[in-house]
Protein backbone atom coordinates (compact mmCIF):
# COMPACT_ATOMS: atom_id res chain seq x y z
CA UNK A 1 0.00 0.00 0.00
CA UNK A 2 1.26 3.33 -0.82
CA UNK A 3 1.63 5.81 2.50
CA UNK A 4 -1.17 8.56 0.44
CA UNK A 5 -3.72 5.37 1.23
CA UNK A 6 -2.40 4.63 4.63
CA UNK A 7 -3.50 8.49 5.47
CA UNK A 8 -7.36 8.40 5.56
CA UNK A 9 -9.53 5.66 5.33
CA UNK A 10 -11.83 6.90 2.84
CA UNK A 11 -8.62 7.19 0.44
CA UNK A 12 -9.04 3.53 0.53
CA UNK A 13 -12.41 3.03 -0.87
CA UNK A 14 -11.99 2.07 -4.86
CA UNK A 15 -15.41 0.06 -5.21
CA UNK A 16 -19.06 0.67 -4.23
CA UNK A 17 -20.11 -1.79 -1.64
CA UNK A 18 -21.87 -5.32 -2.72
CA UNK A 19 -25.65 -4.11 -1.30
CA UNK A 20 -25.39 -1.88 -4.17
CA UNK A 21 -25.77 -4.80 -6.34
CA UNK A 22 -29.09 -5.77 -4.24
CA UNK A 23 -30.48 -2.13 -4.68
CA UNK A 24 -30.20 -2.35 -8.55
CA UNK A 25 -31.34 -6.07 -8.47
CA UNK A 26 -34.53 -4.98 -6.52
CA UNK A 27 -35.00 -1.36 -8.57
CA UNK A 28 -35.00 -3.79 -11.69
CA UNK A 29 -37.31 -6.24 -10.00
CA UNK A 30 -39.86 -3.58 -8.99
CA UNK A 31 -40.31 -2.73 -12.91
CA UNK A 32 -40.76 -6.41 -13.83
CA UNK A 33 -41.35 -5.98 -17.30
CA UNK A 34 -38.25 -3.93 -17.93
CA UNK A 35 -35.84 -6.40 -16.30
CA UNK A 36 -34.72 -7.53 -18.95
CA UNK A 37 -33.05 -4.37 -20.10
CA UNK A 38 -32.41 -3.22 -16.60
CA UNK A 39 -30.04 -6.08 -15.34
CA UNK A 40 -27.57 -6.17 -17.36
CA UNK A 41 -27.02 -2.51 -17.74
CA UNK A 42 -27.14 -2.58 -14.02
CA UNK A 43 -24.67 -5.37 -13.86
CA UNK A 44 -22.26 -3.62 -16.10
CA UNK A 45 -22.70 -0.32 -13.93
CA UNK A 46 -22.09 -2.22 -10.58
CA UNK A 47 -19.36 -4.05 -11.93
CA UNK A 48 -17.69 -1.46 -13.77
CA UNK A 49 -17.81 1.49 -10.61
CA UNK A 50 -14.61 3.03 -9.52
CA UNK A 51 -14.03 6.11 -7.02
CA UNK A 52 -10.49 6.88 -6.38
CA UNK A 53 -10.09 9.74 -3.35
CA UNK A 54 -6.15 11.56 -3.63
CA UNK A 55 -4.50 14.51 -2.23
CA UNK A 56 -6.13 16.69 -5.16
CA UNK A 57 -9.78 15.32 -5.79
CA UNK A 58 -12.03 12.37 -6.27
CA UNK A 59 -12.77 10.39 -9.62
CA UNK A 60 -15.70 8.16 -10.00
CA UNK A 61 -15.20 5.81 -13.36
CA UNK A 62 -17.75 3.70 -14.60
CA UNK A 63 -19.58 1.91 -17.74
CA UNK A 64 -18.13 -1.16 -20.48
CA UNK A 65 -19.16 0.01 -23.61
CA UNK A 66 -19.05 3.80 -23.17
CA UNK A 67 -16.56 4.90 -20.60
CA UNK A 68 -17.48 7.74 -18.06
CA UNK A 69 -15.46 9.25 -15.79
CA UNK A 70 -16.03 12.19 -13.79
CA UNK A 71 -13.19 13.79 -12.26
CA UNK A 72 -13.65 17.04 -9.55
CA UNK A 73 -10.80 19.04 -7.46
CA UNK A 74 -11.58 19.67 -4.02
CA UNK A 75 -11.64 23.31 -4.88
CA UNK A 76 -14.03 23.11 -7.04
CA UNK A 77 -16.73 21.36 -4.69
CA UNK A 78 -19.56 23.82 -3.71
CA UNK A 79 -22.45 21.39 -1.34
CA UNK A 80 -21.98 17.96 -0.85
CA UNK A 81 -25.71 16.62 0.23
CA UNK A 82 -27.00 12.58 1.18
CA UNK A 83 -29.63 11.56 -0.37
CA UNK A 84 -31.11 7.83 0.57
CA UNK A 85 -34.63 6.28 -0.18
CA UNK A 86 -36.42 3.54 2.07
CA UNK A 87 -34.39 0.96 -0.05
CA UNK A 88 -30.97 2.48 0.16
CA UNK A 89 -31.62 3.24 4.14
CA UNK A 90 -32.74 -0.86 4.65
CA UNK A 91 -30.16 -1.74 2.92
CA UNK A 92 -27.49 1.02 5.03
CA UNK A 93 -26.10 2.29 2.00
CA UNK A 94 -26.86 6.20 0.79
CA UNK A 95 -25.87 8.44 -2.43
CA UNK A 96 -23.40 10.87 -1.76
CA UNK A 97 -24.25 14.19 -4.18
CA UNK A 98 -21.07 16.21 -5.12
CA UNK A 99 -22.30 20.05 -6.86
CA UNK A 100 -20.05 22.32 -8.13
CA UNK A 101 -20.37 26.03 -9.28
CA UNK A 102 -20.48 24.36 -12.91
CA UNK A 103 -24.40 26.40 -13.45
CA UNK A 104 -26.05 22.55 -13.74
CA UNK A 105 -28.56 22.39 -11.61
CA UNK A 106 -28.27 18.61 -10.67
CA UNK A 107 -25.01 17.13 -8.76
CA UNK A 108 -21.51 17.04 -10.92
CA UNK A 109 -21.06 13.59 -9.50
CA UNK A 110 -23.13 11.12 -7.14
CA UNK A 111 -21.15 8.53 -5.62
CA UNK A 112 -23.15 5.65 -4.45
CA UNK A 113 -23.60 2.34 -2.76
CA UNK A 114 -21.05 3.19 0.03
CA UNK A 115 -21.40 2.42 3.38
CA UNK A 116 -18.96 4.58 4.76
CA UNK A 117 -21.25 7.49 3.49
CA UNK A 118 -21.00 9.76 6.69
CA UNK A 119 -17.16 9.05 6.31
CA UNK A 120 -16.89 10.19 2.76
CA UNK A 121 -19.25 13.14 2.96
CA UNK A 122 -16.72 14.79 6.43
CA UNK A 123 -14.05 13.88 4.58
CA UNK A 124 -15.30 15.48 0.85
CA UNK A 125 -16.08 18.46 3.65
CA UNK A 126 -13.31 18.54 5.33
CA UNK A 127 -10.86 18.59 2.12
CA UNK A 128 -13.64 21.18 0.39
CA UNK A 129 -13.04 23.62 3.64
CA UNK A 130 -9.29 23.26 3.75
CA UNK A 131 -8.78 24.22 0.36
CA UNK A 132 -10.99 27.28 1.08
CA UNK A 133 -9.24 28.16 3.82
CA UNK A 134 -6.14 28.65 3.17
CA UNK A 135 -6.57 30.48 -0.55
CA UNK A 136 -8.27 33.86 1.52
CA UNK A 137 -5.16 33.81 3.67
CA UNK A 138 -2.58 32.97 0.65
CA UNK A 139 -4.00 35.97 -1.12
CA UNK A 140 -3.81 38.47 1.50
CA UNK A 141 -0.26 37.51 2.07
CA UNK A 142 -0.71 36.88 5.75
CA UNK A 143 -0.71 33.62 7.88
CA UNK A 144 -4.17 32.19 8.85
CA UNK A 145 -4.18 32.69 12.61
CA UNK A 146 -6.83 31.80 14.93
CA UNK A 147 -8.27 33.69 18.17
CA UNK A 148 -9.32 37.50 18.93
CA UNK A 149 -6.19 38.77 17.41
CA UNK A 150 -7.73 37.91 14.10
CA UNK A 151 -11.23 39.48 14.91
CA UNK A 152 -9.36 42.76 15.98
CA UNK A 153 -7.27 43.07 12.76
CA UNK A 154 -10.35 42.58 10.92
CA UNK A 155 -12.39 45.55 13.11
CA UNK A 156 -9.36 47.94 12.25
CA UNK A 157 -9.36 47.33 8.80
CA UNK A 158 -13.62 47.27 8.32
CA UNK A 159 -13.03 50.20 10.22
CA UNK A 160 -10.12 51.87 7.77
CA UNK A 161 -12.14 50.96 4.52
CA UNK A 162 -15.53 52.16 6.87
CA UNK A 163 -13.71 55.76 6.71
CA UNK A 164 -12.07 55.71 3.08
CA UNK A 165 -16.29 55.58 1.94
CA UNK A 166 -16.86 58.32 3.98
CA UNK A 167 -14.65 60.70 2.28
CA UNK A 168 -15.23 59.04 -0.92
CA UNK A 169 -18.77 60.28 -0.62
CA UNK A 170 -18.04 63.52 0.62
CA UNK A 171 -15.84 64.23 -2.07
CA UNK A 172 -18.13 63.29 -4.72
CA UNK A 173 -20.67 65.18 -3.04
CA UNK A 174 -18.81 68.33 -2.39
CA UNK A 175 -18.34 69.09 -6.62
CA UNK A 176 -22.09 68.93 -7.37
CA UNK A 177 -22.79 71.08 -4.30
CA UNK A 178 -20.23 73.67 -5.63
CA UNK A 179 -22.00 73.54 -8.74
CA UNK A 180 -25.61 74.06 -7.60
CA UNK A 181 -24.84 76.98 -4.91
CA UNK A 182 -22.19 78.27 -6.45
CA UNK A 183 -21.46 82.28 -7.18
CA UNK A 184 -23.21 81.81 -10.68
CA UNK A 185 -26.55 80.36 -8.47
Amino acid sequence: MSAESSEHPVLRIERPHASLWTYYLLNALIILPAAPVLLPYFWFRYQSMRYRFTDEGVSMSWGVLWRRQTVLNYARIQDIHLQSNFLERWLGIARIMVQTASGNASAEMTIEGLKEFEAVRDFLYSRMRGIRETAPSSALGAPATHGSGQSEELAVVLRAVAAELRELRQQLAAPSAERKGGPDA
